[in-house]
């Protein structure tokens, strides 16, 4: 799986890179956003109409197992689930430390 990550500052740069991704082609269901706020990363999700990881993408006992990992560890799940690498997922995963925004694209999901 081939996915595209892109890591921005916060919500207005991140609706331009989602927009930026729909002129390449990709649906707005193809389009994850992360923050490590849980909150956060689902009021973004709702806001522009992107699509949030759950039990399709990651199969039902991942998703069990992610009920009692760490906040960390089940971002890392969620992004492999969607297209990164591990190594990818742990970089992501370090932005989201920062405060920063996470947005993965992958149209084979």
């Amino acid at each position: 799986m081939t996915a595209v990550n892109v890591t921005v500052e916060n919500v207005k740069q991140a609706k331009l890179e989602v927009e930026k991704l729909e002129m390449q082609g990709y649906t707005r269901d193809q389009i994850y956003i992360f923050a490590h706020s849980k909150k956060r990363g689902e009021h973004i999700s709702d806001a522009l109409h992107t699509e949030e990881v759950g039990m399709s993408e990651q199969g039902f006992i991942d998703s069990m197992k992610n009920m009692f990992n760490s906040r960390g560890d089940e971002l890392r799940n969620k992004m492999e689930a969607v297209g990164l690498s591990a190594y990818e997922a742990d970089r992501a995963e370090e932005q989201l430390d920062r405060g920063r925004l996470v947005i993965i694209a992958n149209k084979h999901v």
